[in-house]
């Protein structure tokens, strides 16, 4: 009797095991924007190509901040009560100075220059700072942004001297406040109004901001992301390391196979956005006026005596990560 109970209990455990019900899994993936944005894209093209390759593994997507506030998001992937985010890296600034240079103005070039970054040493020193808080990267991805002007173009440091200016992250008010504007913090949904009322006359966010809350209806001149821009943000879908360690070895390459097709796309799509964001500013009237790689380098050099003055201070091994960054050409 013994060993019929004992053959019985085998079977049913290899039964188990061939059906793959031992290994299923359904991991939890949060982020702040819309179905319609490119971020969104990115998670649900992981999430299908996971799917599809039917090794007993779903990622569900809560959008639109329906699970966590988009700051919110860093702390419960840590701890490990959210499996998967698309997260700018920068909101966790507070948590781990490090990471506020991946929004650092004239740190990155252009989306090649991004791509370069994704693959450095720098990166790699990023992801072992993460690795610490049982985080990885699971798809790299940087954003641009350009400026807008109510009255002038801004494309150079001289141009925002007295512009009252909304600039997205400290580290460009920074810049901007050392370059002579007066700053105007606010989120990026009321820039519409303050450029109506009068309360600013100048603006930089990222190029689906200017285009999604309908900036062009308020503005004289657009400076877009070209061949360079100083508004570069780091977005990447990031994981509970100890979640994909739990893994088995074909869920493993699914996500590892799916990432990359989402990293590809994700770079090509925020190309796009740029160009996107040049025909509908041009189609509303506005006037389109790139910035010159004379006139970055002018911007770099206030932001290296404004910005990365104030994160080397600030950071122990500041000065050692923002070489590293800087070193990517």
């Amino acid at each position: 009797m013994k060993l019929k109970l004992t053959s019985l209990i085998a079977g049913l455990a290899m039964a188990t095991a061939l059906s793959g019900t031992a290994y299923a899994k359904e991991l939890r993936l949060s982020h702040q924007w819309s179905t319609k944005d490119v971020r969104h894209k990115v998670a649900q093209i992981v999430a299908d190509e996971v799917a599809a390759a039917n090794v007993d593994l779903t990622i569900k997507i809560f959008p639109s901040k329906s699970l966590f506030k988009p700051r919110e998001q860093y702390k419960p992937l840590s701890a490990g009560q959210l499996d998967m985010s698309v997260f700018p890296l920068s909101y966790a600034g507070g948590l781990r100075g490090e990471y506020n240079l991946t929004l650092m103005p004239g740190l990155v070039k252009n989306h090649d220059h991004a791509a370069r970054l994704n693959n450095s040493d720098f990166m790699k020193k990023i992801e072992s700072i993460m690795a610490e808080d049982d985080v990885r990267v699971v798809v790299h991805g940087y954003l641009a942004g350009g400026f807008v002007g109510k009255e002038k173009c801004i494309t150079s440091p001289d141009d925002v001297k007295g512009q009252q200016t909304r600039a997205a992250g400290k580290a460009f008010e920074q810049m901007l406040a050392t370059a002579g504007a007066s700053i105007t913090s606010m989120a990026s949904s009321e820039i519409y109004s303050a450029m109506q009322s009068g309360v600013l006359t100048a603006a930089n966010t990222s190029s689906s901001s200017f285009v999604s809350y309908r900036i062009y209806e308020q503005v004289k001149c657009y400076t877009p992301a070209g061949d360079v821009a100083l508004w570069f943000m780091y977005q990447p879908m990031l994981m509970n390391k100890s979640a994909y360690d739990g893994l088995d070895d074909k869920q493993k390459a699914a996500l590892d196979n799916a990432a990359a097709k989402a990293e590809a796309y994700y770079l090509a799509e925020a190309k796009k956005q740029d160009a996107a964001s040049v025909e509908v500013f041009e189609k509303a009237g506005v006037e389109i006026k790139n910035m010159t790689p004379e006139e970055f380098n002018k911007w770099r050099d206030i932001a290296k005596a404004s910005s990365y003055k104030n994160f080397v201070e600030n950071v122990p091994g500041g000065q050692e990560l923002l070489d590293m960054a800087l070193s990517v050409e």
